[in-house]
């Protein structure tokens, strides 16, 4: 599993949020597919030779935002279906708004940033 996870210790993000986000890719991406068995915190921990929690807290919340479930005494698993693109166009969405306060904050109308999306899409 290592050689599928990269941590740069050079990445501003800290280590735990390089370990979620390297798992919320690989699950989207379908490369680990729903009901895959991520392997045990200590495990995992040792292969990239980092701290068990940061190991822990990623995954806590990978299980959070709905990527994987854990089942106690059996392990984490990625999660069935659509809940991992589900989880992500939210947190997305979430991410979205807070831009959109911002950039009203800063005097950007929403019809400004209505021209601005419709132009992304190739309407005039």
């Amino acid at each position: 599993m290592s050689p599928l996870i990269h941590i740069n210790f050079r990445d501003s993000r800290p280590i735990y949020q390089q370990v979620k986000d390297g798992f919320c890719q690989l699950i989207l991406s379908g490369a680990l597919p729903p009901g895959y068995k991520l392997p045990s915190v200590r495990e995992l921990a040792t292969s990239l030779t980092i701290n068990p929690n940061t190991i822990q807290r990623a995954y806590r919340e990978l299980e959070q935002e709905n990527y994987i479930v854990s089942v106690p005494g059996k392990g984490s698993f990625v999660c069935q279906g659509d809940q991992a693109a589900q989880a992500r166009r939210q947190e997305l969405l979430e991410r979205f708004e807070k831009l959109v306060k911002e950039l009203e904050q800063l005097g950007i109308s929403r019809s400004q940033l209505m021209q601005k999306l419709r132009e992304g899409d190739g309407k005039e």
